[in-house]
């Protein structure tokens, strides 16, 4: 005979823990840390939440209250007088873009959230709804959260998929929306002969030429102040579009396709690196940005049919396709697109 604790936690228990593991505190316990860079504060050595809290501006007790949390979930160790060390795993908030990563989810972008509602009855971004702006008009108003996204980019990892591309046969690479150009430094570096293009927002590539010279390829890069919606600059035997279509719904993509199609020269192609929803109901991480981008953008993750069709109406072919099955030491589940006229 068995026992209902032979079979495991109930659907409703199981429920629950998924309700409670994604709860706002869980996130917003985070976003503290992050947004007080308490992580950097603890990086010398343990301190108390007293010491924590006159460095940051805040409450002693509700702050340390915020740090025995962010210690439940294992990103500090608490030691007796209320005082706190970093664990290895809230050291990963002083490195890379992680820290401004869920700064940028914690603040305007989880108040979007609270009104889900909105996106889900309209099909139309909540964000705008609640702050009578798109996302894109709110960070040219605000320059904190800019420059918290710029950080992000900058420090960001290069998309390993990238890397599944042989550019020994190009002459010219164009990153488009490729912000201060953390990629095609990436690509340069490993490809000798080749040179590049950085197109951004003249506001966006302003931080690029400090990321190039570091890199070590600034006189092998153009950079070019202009939004693609506008023209792509032309010349490029490769095209990349790295984590951008996604932002944008499909009438805006058409358009930035369009762009680039006039833009490309006999014998050029273009690459997308973006998620790639797969069928059937498993899990899969495209399935919650993509709601990210409607909530918050009026973007969307794509299937690959869906790919194919919006590329096939710019007057563009896939060529290939490879996903993250390419990839299998790597985390992130982007694919390589290879399209071409």
């Amino acid at each position: 005979m068995t026992s209902p604790e032979d079979n495991g936690p109930s659907a409703h228990d199981q429920l629950f823990q998924l309700a409670f593991n994604n709860a706002p505190w869980t996130h917003q316990t985070l976003y503290v840390v992050a947004r007080l860079g308490l992580a950097d504060l603890l990086a010398d050595g343990p301190r108390g939440s007293e010491e924590l809290a006159a460095a940051t501006d805040s409450h002693p007790d509700a702050l340390y209250r915020f740090c025995r949390a962010a210690a439940a979930l294992g990103l500090f160790h608490e030691h007796p007088g209320r005082s706190f060390a970093l664990s290895p795993l809230g050291d990963a908030f002083r490195t890379g873009g992680l820290a401004q990563f869920v700064t940028l989810n914690g603040a305007e972008t989880f108040r979007a959230w609270a009104d889900v509602l909105y996106s889900v009855r309209t099909g139309k971004p909540a964000f705008d709804q609640i702050f009578h702006m798109d996302a894109w008009e709110f960070l040219d108003h605000d320059d904190e959260m800019r420059k918290v996204l710029h950080t992000m980019v900058g420090r960001g990892t290069v998309p390993p998929a990238i890397d599944l591309c042989d550019f020994s046969s190009d002459t010219t690479l164009v990153d488009l929306g490729g912000s201060v150009g953390t990629l095609v430094a990436h690509v340069l570096r490993a490809n000798p002969e080749l040179r590049g293009i950085l197109q951004d927002l003249p506001n966006v590539v302003d931080g690029a030429p400090e990321v190039l010279h570091r890199e070590g390829v600034a006189g092998r890069v153009e950079i070019v102040g202009r939004s693609f919606f506008e023209a792509v600059t032309p010349g490029g035997s490769t095209y990349v579009l790295s984590r951008v279509l996604h932002d944008w719904d499909d009438d805006q993509a058409l358009r930035i396709l369009g762009r680039v199609r006039e833009a490309m020269g006999r014998g050029s192609r273009l690459l997308l690196v973006d998620q790639v929803i797969p069928a059937g109901d498993g899990f899969h991480p495209g399935k919650f940005s993509d709601l990210q981008m409607l909530v918050v953008l009026g973007g969307r993750e794509r299937t690959i049919e869906e790919f194919r069709v919006l590329l096939e109406r710019a007057g563009l072919t896939i060529r290939s396709v490879r996903g993250p099955e390419a990839m299998p030491t790597s985390p992130r589940t982007e694919a390589l697109i290879e399209a071409v006229a």
